[in-house]
């Protein structure tokens, strides 16, 4: 029997878990962890970050360490008009972007290049429902220049995203409105430049804020009838709700199984709780992230992009310039004076409990083993990594009400085993804290039972070695 471990906050217990090899409980809801049934490459590291366009400093610099102990194999970086690539007709200004640019590659990641700005030269004026430019070949050219100043410096930057939230307009931080018909022409002009300039990039878009917009049909029919380059599509959402996430992936493909034809990856690459009424339960959120990668990999999601890294006050004179002036105080009132629960480091640069959710999810590398559950509210990943000869196993109840299981592990190749509570609510920030371990324990090889009785929101990690 292995010891009973409590783990007391607020006065209460925060969780028990009871770790026993004997005869399981009746009666109790199961999950079963197969050690010798591997389903393929995890590529957990494809459950990526994004950074709001806010600033033209590199928003996060002083935390690339900790970003890159998160493994994130993309950074969605929004490249925003303040960044002023273009000061005037025929020349380019491309060192300020360059330092955010640089700040990903230092955290071990390569951008998503997110295109979202409007030159003055080439729209001159301030119109969120003006959103093509009065030049195409001068905007082509601008584009060009750009992807091959990264191409001819050896960055390896591969994917470059055509827009932001496109049908919302200024509502989503950026300077333009479309319409299906506007969109797939820009659309159209801006992916064959970067492609002119990288032919082996990877374009895409729109970057929707709903996905059921029609600018995503419009722009798959036209990728489908004129052999327009689309190698990934991507929307975003804001949910409390993992199911819901979950939702718009089953909807997007659907949309592509109406065209065969195209073959493009699927970038989720804004998500989070909602933001106008999230959770304030601080054990929610580290779990809510658990719960949304589980849901977006078993709908079969390629990439995401959690929004995002930090939270950061902007500056309203940086704005007034490209957006209106209703759009450029909502940018600031909305950052500046709403209460904000996106970061994973705060406005004071202090990380938050949903870090430490990602610093777990980024231990699943290697191959997925297969997991079962008969628990609704429980749900696990467990992964072989031959590059470390260890196991790994995550697991969590995503529910306000604690819960019981028995935790099978059939066939466990492994004796010596480490087991880790994330605490949302311990008083310190200090990773042991976050992350409490339990002392190293070996434990019966082959098939083993576990009685687990979990917290609300509860997230448990074992290593294997």
């Amino acid at each position: 029997m292995w010891q009973r471990i409590v783990w007391m906050m607020f006065g209460v217990s925060a969780c028990v878990v009871a770790l026993a090899a004997d005869s399981p409980a009746p009666n109790l809801p199961q999950v079963t962890v197969s050690f010798t049934n591997r389903l393929g490459p995890m590529r957990i590291d494809q459950m990526a970050l994004g950074q709001g366009g806010l600033s033209d400093a590199p928003m996060w610099s002083d935390r690339v360490a900790e970003v890159r102990a998160l493994h994130p194999r993309v950074i969605r970086l929004f490249i925003q008009e303040y960044f002023d690539l273009m000061p005037e007709r025929g020349r380019y200004h491309f060192d300020t972007l360059d330092r955010s640019v640089e700040t990903i590659f230092a955290a071990g990641a390569k951008p998503l290049m997110c295109l979202c700005f409007k030159p003055r030269v080439l729209f001159p004026q301030v119109n969120q429902d003006i959103v093509e430019p009065n030049d195409y070949p001068a905007w082509e050219d601008l584009i060009f220049n750009l992807v091959r100043h990264y191409k001819e410096r050896g960055a390896g930057i591969q994917y470059w995203e055509v827009g932001n939230e496109v049908d919302i307009g200024e509502d989503g931080g950026c300077p333009y409105r479309f319409k299906p018909e506007s969109y797939v022409r820009y659309y159209h002009h801006t992916a064959a430049a970067i492609l002119r300039a990288d032919p082996d990039a990877r374009v895409g878009g729109p970057a929707l804020a709903n996905v059921r917009s029609p600018i995503f049909p419009a722009l798959l029919a036209s990728a489908a009838t004129n052999n327009l380059p689309l190698h990934f599509v991507s929307w975003h959402i804001y949910s409390s709700d993992p199911k819901a996430v979950r939702g718009t992936i089953q909807y997007a493909r659907g949309l592509l199984n109406e065209h065969p034809s195209l073959k493009p990856e699927t970038f989720l690459d804004e998500w989070n709780m909602d933001l106008t009424n999230p959770p304030l339960d601080p054990r929610f959120q580290p779990c809510y992230a658990a719960e949304t990668v589980w849901q977006m990999k078993e709908g079969g999601l390629d990439w995401s992009c959690y929004y995002h890294i930090r939270d950061y006050y902007v500056d309203l004179e940086k704005f007034t310039p490209f957006m209106s002036r209703n759009g450029a105080a909502f940018m600031a009132r909305w950052w500046n004076r709403m209460p904000q629960f996106d970061g994973l480091f705060d406005y004071q640069n202090r990380v938050r409990p949903a870090y430490f959710a990602f610093k777990l999810l980024s231990r699943l590398a290697g191959e997925r083993l297969q997991v079962e559950s008969t628990a609704p509210t429980v749900h696990a990943f467990a992964t072989q990594d031959d590059a470390l000869r260890m196991c790994n196993l995550l697991l969590w109840n995503f529910s306000s009400s604690p819960t019981t299981i028995e935790l099978r592990l059939n066939d466990l190749p492994k004796r010596r085993s480490r087991h880790v509570v994330l605490d949302a609510v311990a008083p310190t920030d200090d990773e042991n804290q976050r992350l409490r371990p339990d002392p190293y324990r070996n434990i019966p090889e082959k098939n083993h039972t576990m009685t687990l009785s979990l917290e609300p929101f509860a997230i448990h990690y074992w290593s294997f070695e």
